[in-house]
């Protein structure tokens, strides 16, 4: 019965009596006695399992890459300006190293001369031969300079020959001045004596007219060699202009083939520079010729084209198809948060499931888990991702399975980080409560109990 009501009617019936009573309380006695088993069995599970041991993680997603910069997909630039003229290979081509992948031609009217190199070659060469003149010509002047030197060197030893006969007839003339002189005076007192003595009548007239006569021819004597000893000084004097007139004649001759000279040094030093400068350009010309077939860097698969249409215009270091490397090493990027970056080492082991590969996961217990892949954590970045996580870099680890050879880069993948063994209690403890993962190394374990 139900009981709803406060007046009981259970002492008036007898369930003993009725069938349909008996079968109803039997049946539910026993209903309830398998409920609490279960129950019970239940809880004595719950309280076992929460005792059992939990592998502490921390999950991430990432993608498969190369782990070496030149083995990742990278896209082939041209160096130069151009305009496509022919395609030699097609999407999903495997190259090799050195392989033309497209010829491309010239749009910059600098260099559509088709005798380019050969029109700078000629202008090349007439530099070089208008070097060697001006080679020559600085010899020519050398060899100018040094006859000049000699010249200059005898002329000016003929000119002090003669500065110093000059000044020995000066020094010849001067004593005949001084001869005559003597002489001169000489006459005058004979002549004053035979004045007085004529005025004494003790000479006659014809001696004193004599006397005279001598004193005349000393007076005209002295006069002219005076006259003598001025023209001597001045030819010396001659001599010294002449002699100053030829250094300065020949010093303005040499400073003027020096002029000439350096001028000729000058220009063969900027025709020097022009050689230098049309050999670098062509040496560039040359180099741009070869920069008309885009090779491949490496071997490898064409795998997008970016530009596809013939006589479709390129710039310079405009990418054109894109290469994935036909040798590289597997490894994967993942990102974690922040807060989760302290939990992680270089050698850490990682667990993977990488997507396509169906795998059952067991994230507390890694040894029941079944599809899944194990790696070690090779490089932590310092500095955070513009999508606000870090980055790490996890490669396969060489004593566990390896990875499958159908991978490919660009793969997604799950990870998951294997920490510190916990009960499962605590696991649920921390979760409910927020906080992180427990972080330790062993290391540091063994440093501290030293």
């Amino acid at each position: 019965m139900l009981n709803l009501s406060d007046f009981s009617i259970n002492h008036l019936v007898t369930p003993t009596k009725y069938t349909s009573l008996k079968k109803l309380e039997k049946e539910y006695a026993v209903n309830f006695s398998y409920l609490t088993s279960v129950i019970s069995f239940l809880f004595f599970t719950m309280v076992v399992i929460m005792f059992l041991p939990w592998t502490q993680n921390v999950r991430a997603r990432g993608e498969v890459i190369a782990l070496n910069p030149d083995q990742r997909p990278q896209s082939i630039q041209s160096i130069i300006d151009g305009r496509i003229e022919q395609w030699y290979v097609q999407e999903g081509q495997f190259v090799r190293k050195g392989d033309t992948i497209l010829r491309i031609s010239e749009i910059k009217d600098n260099y559509f001369d088709p005798d380019l190199l050969a029109n700078t070659q000629l202008q090349l060469d007439a530099k070089r031969y208008s070097l060697a003149s001006y080679q020559e010509k600085v010899e020519a002047i050398d060899q100018q300079m040094v006859a000049m030197e000699n010249e200059r060197k005898l002329k000016l030893e003929q000119a002090q020959n003669k500065v110093e006969q000059d000044k020995l007839k000066v020094v010849s003339d001067s004593i005949d001045l001084e001869a005559a002189t003597i002489n001169f005076s000489i006459a005058n007192e004979q002549y004053l004596r035979i004045k007085s003595l004529y005025e004494e009548g003790l000479r006659s007239l014809t001696e004193f007219e004599n006397r005279n006569l001598v004193l005349q021819e000393s007076r005209a004597k002295l006069i002219s060699q005076q006259n003598k000893l001025l023209k001597s000084r001045n030819e010396l004097i001659n001599s010294r202009i002449e002699l100053n007139r030829i250094n300065a004649e020949y010093a303005d001759k040499i400073a003027k083939a020096r002029s000439d000279r350096f001028s000729s040094l000058s220009s063969q030093f900027n025709t020097d520079a022009e050689i230098g400068k049309l050999q670098n350009t062509f040496a560039n010309f040359k180099f741009r010729t070869g920069l008309y077939y885009i090779t491949a860097p490496q071997d490898g698969y064409i795998t997008q084209a970016m530009r596809v249409g013939l006589g479709e215009t390129i710039k310079e270091g405009q990418a054109i198809v894109t290469i994935m490397p036909y040798d590289y090493d597997l490894a994967l990027q993942m990102y974690v948060k922040p807060i989760d970056l302290p939990l992680f080492e270089k050698g850490q082991k990682v667990m993977i499931q990488f997507d396509g590969w169906p795998a059952i996961i067991f994230s507390g217990w890694p040894s029941i888990s079944f599809g899944t892949f194990e790696g070690k954590v090779f490089a932590i970045d310092n500095f955070i991702s513009p999508n606000q996580l870090y980055r790490i870099v996890v490669i396969p680890s060489p004593s566990a399975v390896q990875w499958p050879e159908q991978l490919r880069v660009g793969a997604g993948v799950k990870t998951i980080a294997l920490l510190k063994n916990v009960s499962v209690w605590y696991e649920i403890w921390r979760k409910i409560n927020g906080f992180p993962p427990d972080y330790y190394k062993g290391n540091v374990v063994e440093v501290n109990e030293k």
